[in-house]
């Protein structure tokens, strides 16, 4: 393989930013007129963020906020998986949003199949929850980054180890 250049297709967010996101949403909840003396949770661990308020219409003005923040600190909207709003027992709602990191392999095939199809000389390769292109040509791997940037996939995609 030597002399052929290579990059990963892969879908991440930065941890960081979406603490920071969160962060910012609590303290616009506590400065908020609306949300005087309502119960408000919001706890993130590795794969979800769980949400805990008194009714829908607060949970829909919540699930504004982290969005809002979320794109402000440059994080894509389709990472998050907004599951339903469920009763919690005490006239408190939860629901559940999981958060969507690296391709699952329907998806790894069907860019690797598309990749194959529209470009015979690159060649991808399915590493995990990421998809590796080789190809001789720079050029050729410009015009697959272009053309899986065009393609509305229901996770946002990243470009890494370019070489």
């Amino acid at each position: 393989m030597a002399g052929e250049s290579s990059f990963d297709v892969v879908s991440e967010f930065d941890d960081m930013e979406m603490r920071n996101a969160l962060d910012q949403v609590r303290r616009e909840v506590q400065q908020r007129y609306d949300f005087k003396g309502a119960t408000f949770e919001l706890t993130q661990a590795k794969t979800e963020l769980i949400l805990i308020t008194d009714d829908e219409f607060r949970a829909k003005a919540i699930r504004d906020l982290i969005e809002s923040k979320a794109v402000k600190r440059g994080l894509s909207l389709k990472i998050f998986d907004w599951g339903k709003i469920e009763p919690a027992g005490g006239d408190k709602v939860r629901q559940h949003i999981t958060l969507r990191r690296g391709l699952d392999e329907d998806l790894a095939r069907k860019l690797s199949k598309k990749i194959r199809e529209a470009f015979p000389k690159s060649k991808p390769q399915i590493q995990g929850d990421a998809v590796r292109v080789f190809g001789k040509s720079r050029d050729d791997l410009q015009q697959v980054i272009a053309m899986l940037k065009e393609l509305d996939e229901p996770v946002p995609l990243q470009f890494t180890n370019y070489r």
